[in-house]
């Protein structure tokens, strides 16, 4: 139901297959560049600006955390083999929704033109330590 809702062209699943087929090492970049692709296609982002819009409303909220955490990012945690992939998935999806929020929603400069490279090799870092760093 949660892909149907989305009505995307592509199952994200499928297109995460590659992150987690990388293995641990450079998975934060990876999970980046695949994320950032799907969200810089024009044909994906007002699907995706929709079900961000929808944040507001409880059935949004739901869609989101039980669609995008247990559905899409969960799956990525188990099949790299995490530690607390829950927890971690977790922190990486709170990185990526600002992005979000500031390159997609709200266009801030100079997130909105900012190349996807700079992107992956800004934030890359820190999604690989959200994935293999220690938590507190």
């Amino acid at each position: 139901l949660f892909l149907a809702a989305l009505q995307l062209p592509i199952d994200p699943r499928a297109a995460l297959l590659p992150v987690v087929e990388g293995g641990l090492d450079g998975a934060g970049d990876r999970l980046l560049r695949v994320f950032l692709s799907v969200w810089d296609d024009e044909q994906n982002q007002q699907s995706l600006l929709a079900l961000v819009r929808g944040l507001a409303e409880p059935s949004g909220q739901r869609l989101v955390r039980d669609g995008v955490l247990q559905m899409i990012l969960g799956p990525v945690g188990r099949g790299l083999g995490l530690d607390e992939p829950d927890r971690r998935m977790a922190l990486v999806a709170s990185q990526m929704v600002c992005i979000v929020i500031l390159r997609y929603l709200l266009r801030a400069e100079p997130l909105a033109s900012m190349p996807p490279a700079d992107l992956v090799a800004t934030y890359g870092p820190t999604l690989q330590r959200y994935l293999t760093g220690p938590l507190p």
